[in-house]
């Protein structure tokens, strides 16, 4: 059973979306449709190459990345099926392998009072058979003709991917046609995952040091917006009190081709796929969707505080937490450079003041999650265990006060930048993250293409734009305080 990461204490994902998150961490064909055959396909020969985009002349050297992504956005075809299943592919001759990507429109923010963790469960379960492959079989078809496979979990998405030789797309689409139409929604089924995600959940959050007190800091964060304020993981509590009428619910509400994103990259030929994507998805019906309304507005934020007791804690932490504005918002850009600025590396703010100079601290970092709605800025330090609370904290304070009053010098937020356009770069050339990529921002956005914009929009922040944005999000007034102390154990 696929094990995805968990991301600082609320993601059961692999990676983020924002370009940050590198750092810290319609052309259209028809053909006939023909339903889902009930083997699986024999390998095909190997796919002729696609033209490659017609070049622009030579980039000069600071223009290399701007030139990469212009032939990014060239690559891209878009289309949208009848059934409203939307196919972005992104052919790449050099590549010799595929990356094979579904994102459904559906996370933990859907999730009903009582059923947290479903999202997460349902990846799970996808991975149980369907019509056409039995229990275990996806597995080993990737497996054996060299591939690899996984799903992810987050607040806003699941997605289910695979890696394979070029040769193999034919295989990757059948599979997930498959499930996606005809998934083994079985009691034992749901039993059996529901038992592995409790494990999990004991592993990953019930023994696993500071992990319960990230899930209390979003709880406090999100008070006025519930959504978000679900684990994705989601509770023992509600994992026992589950149904599995209310699974198969799930399963009707949420995954269906128009709820859906295929994203294709690697080497392959667009003609030869649109034609097996017509052929696997065409025939799988529709189903009637809501989409899932996000505010217009940022709600309130409350300020709270509170202290935790851990059992797996060598030593206390302390965490701080904003509301702050969605992604792909200017506020948003200027805050993910300032969580940055905060904790990029051994040259950051914290980790020079915190770790390197005072030795408060073993661990300081900063972060945005990057969600769709209203996101979270986090900071999180693991003190020294000579170190007191109410000291890290005024260090912690004043670095904050620091970012609110004063702009960052130009070689800082220069380094900041190079990171953030080498990173993002080198994080696109893996043919899978190119096409998780894109298929989350075609998702969540739109359009694929947007994502080669994105640098554009942090190379425009300017300094007044961050401190800015500290002054008026990164307060006091609007900041969740949340220590956490080693539980004393009582003695024999």
């Amino acid at each position: 059973m696929p094990r995805p990461s968990i991301g600082p204490g609320i993601v059961v994902s692999g990676h983020m979306r924002s370009v940050t998150a590198f750092v810290l961490g319609l052309t259209t064909v028809t053909s006939a449709l023909a339903a889902p055959p009930t083997a699986p396909p024999r390998s095909p020969g190997k796919p002729q190459a696609a033209a490659a985009p017609a070049a622009s002349g030579t980039p000069s050297p600071a223009s290399k990345a701007t030139a990469a992504l212009e032939r990014l956005a060239l690559s891209i075809q878009r289309r949208t099926l009848p059934n409203g299943l939307r196919v972005v592919l992104n052919p790449d001759p050099s590549a010799p392998v595929i990356g094979v990507s579904v994102t459904y429109d559906v996370g933990s923010r859907v999730e009903a009072k009582g059923q947290s963790g479903f999202a997460h469960l349902f990846e799970h379960m996808m991975f149980q058979g369907s019509r056409h492959v039995k229990k275990g079989e996806h597995f080993g078809l990737i497996a054996e003709r060299g591939g690899s496979l996984n799903g992810t979990t987050s607040s806003d998405r699941t997605n289910y991917f695979e890696v394979l030789p070029a040769s193999e797309l034919e295989l990757a689409l059948w599979l997930e046609s498959d499930r996606m139409r005809w998934l083994d929604v079985s009691a034992e089924n749901f039993e059996n995952q529901r038992a592995v995600v409790k494990e999990e959940y004991r592993m990953r959050i019930e023994n696993a040091a500071y992990m319960p007190a990230s899930l209390r800091l979003l709880e406090l964060v999100y008070a006025a917006y519930p959504p978000y304020a679900n684990p994705t993981i989601g509770t023992i509590a509600d994992l026992d009190a589950a149904k599995l009428e209310w699974v198969q619910s799930f399963y009707e509400a949420h995954y269906a081709p128009n709820t859906a994103v295929l994203a294709i990259a690697g080497g392959f030929d667009a003609d030869q796929a649109n034609t097996l994507i017509d052929r696997y998805f065409g025939a799988v019906p529709a189903r009637p969707s809501k989409p899932f309304p996000t505010p217009q507005e940022l709600p309130e934020a409350r300020a709270a505080r509170e202290r935790v007791e851990d059992g797996n804690a060598k030593t206390p932490a302390v965490y701080y937490g904003w509301l702050i504005p969605p992604s792909h918002t200017p506020e948003h850009y200027a805050l993910e450079i300032a969580a940055m600025l905060l904790s990029d590396g051994e040259s950051a703010r914290l980790y020079q003041k915190l770790v390197r100079s005072s030795s408060v601290a073993l661990d300081a970092r900063a972060w945005t999650r990057d969600f769709r709605g209203p996101d979270q800025f986090g900071v999180q330090v693991v003190l020294d265990e000579r170190a007191k609370l109410e000291d890290v904290q005024k260090k912690l304070d004043t670095e904050i006060a620091a970012l609110r009053k004063t702009l960052a010098s130009d070689a800082e937020l220069t380094r900041v930048k190079q990171r953030i356009e080498s990173s993002f770069i080198f994080g696109l050339e893996p043919t899978l993250s190119r096409a998780v990529e894109l298929g989350e921002y075609e998702l969540f956005w739109g359009d694929a293409r947007g994502i080669t914009r994105e640098l554009a929009n942090y190379r425009n922040v300017t300094a007044t734009q961050v401190r800015d944005a500290v002054a008026r999000y990164l307060t006091d007034e609007r900041r969740v305080v949340l220590e956490v102390v080693p539980k004393t154990k009582a003695k024999p």
